[in-house]
């Protein structure tokens, strides 16, 4: 595995509170985004993609709001991160757009990466955003989710993200430059550990405790997370963001851990679609279309010829021949009541049938996986 940012091309970047705002003044540190947003145009410039998980909303919003150093309540908090989440992105936006890139905030909820309907949207808005070379600025929406429906940290948020959007490379920018044997802070004789091959129950058992007031992720929720990214094909690094222009630091040999992949995404994508995921219908594809399936191509709603079962956009469905027999799986686009009504048409008539545009695809070839034939 090459340990380099510039050896991958879709890379998740998480910022940590404690990086961005001053502990002692709760204000951004605007020379430090600068330094950061530097990196990030470099490697846009590379023909690298960028998305930015960024903390800070509340910690911003607590000093806007005048709401002190002490335990915030919920319905604080969320007052908190909607004040915040105004000053947060602006600062992105006019970091980012001094070199000339736009910025497109998204707010998050656990829900939003695990309900299949809302994660296929997000999924789709993160890849027109990228195509169009802007760069997304993701935050939990913490004015909406209460304890029972959120992350609590970006940590994993970020990880989910890399998992959504395909990407190859995730990296964790914090108060410290990596996994130690045992909490540095505790233990003098701690050593520092720069490559990790899988997360196993002994790596997680080196995890620690949070490392500063304003953040809510400790070395736990970084160790979680590299589960949850390398076994979607993402490489992970953790870094210190202590430093200015951090992900030039990072290529250029500072102290960090990287946590390998254990797979590809894409292979990674088509394992739990095959997998994990259980069909809830099927659709029948005429001899024309499978054999456009098999080279790689989408199934559009001209090529079906009849749909079965009770699903939703976003469900697991099989893909059938006309005889049959199964040719592979995949995320259906429709509703199983407008799938029907658009079999064997063309694309361009979606609109027209249903009153809405919708996708162009049945099933896009991203989110399909094929038997052996």
């Amino acid at each position: 595995m090459k340990r380099s940012l510039a050896a991958h091309c879709r890379i998740v970047v998480k910022v940590g509170s404690s990086l961005l705002v001053d502990d002692a003044t709760g204000r951004l540190d605007r020379d430090w985004l600068a330094a950061l947003t530097e990196d990030v145009a470099m490697l846009m410039g590379d023909g690298r993609r960028v998305i930015i998980v960024s903390s800070g909303a509340i910690a911003l919003g607590r000093r806007a709001l005048e709401l002190g150093r002490d335990v915030l309540k919920l319905e604080e908090a969320q007052a908190a991160a909607a004040a915040g989440q105004i000053a947060l992105a602006g600062a992105w936006a006019e970091s980012l757009a001094a070199h000339g890139l736009h910025a497109a905030q998204i707010l998050l909820t656990l829900g939003d990466t695990e309900e299949r309907r809302r994660y296929l949207n997000a999924r789709a808005t993160f890849a027109t955003l990228m195509k169009m070379r802007a760069v997304p600025v993701i935050n939990e929406n913490d004015t909406v989710a209460t304890t029972e429906i959120r992350y609590g940290d970006n940590d994993r948020l970020a990880a989910r993200v890399a998992a959504m959007v395909g990407a190859d490379c995730l990296v964790l920018l914090s108060d410290v430059d990596g996994l130690y044997s045992a909490p540095p802070a505790s233990d003098p004789s701690a050593t520092h550990i720069d490559f990790v091959p899988a997360v196993t129950p002994a790596i997680e058992a080196m995890a620690g405790s949070a490392g500063s007031d304003l953040s809510r992720g400790g070395m736990k929720t970084k160790v979680e997370a590299a589960r949850i990214a390398t076994s979607a094909g993402a490489a992970m690094v953790i870094a210190s963001g202590h430093v200015k222009n951090p992900l030039k630091a990072i290529d250029a040999g500072a102290r960090a851990t990287w946590f390998a992949p254990q797979a590809t995404p894409a292979s990674a994508r088509k394992a739990w679609i095959a997998s994990h995921l259980e069909p809830r219908g099927s659709i029948s594809v005429d001899p024309g279309a499978a054999s456009a399936l098999r080279a790689g191509k989408s199934l559009l709603p001209a090529g079906v010829t009849g749909v079965d079962g009770r699903f939703a956009r976003g469900d697991a469905v099989f893909i059938r021949a006309e005889d049959g027999a199964e040719i592979g799986r995949g995320l259906v686009a429709f509703d199983v009541e407008d799938a029907t009504r658009i079999v064997g048409k063309r694309s361009g008539e979606i609109e027209a049938i249903l009153g809405y545009r919708g996708r162009a695809e049945m099933i896009h070839r991203d989110d399909m996986v094929l038997r052996d034939a």
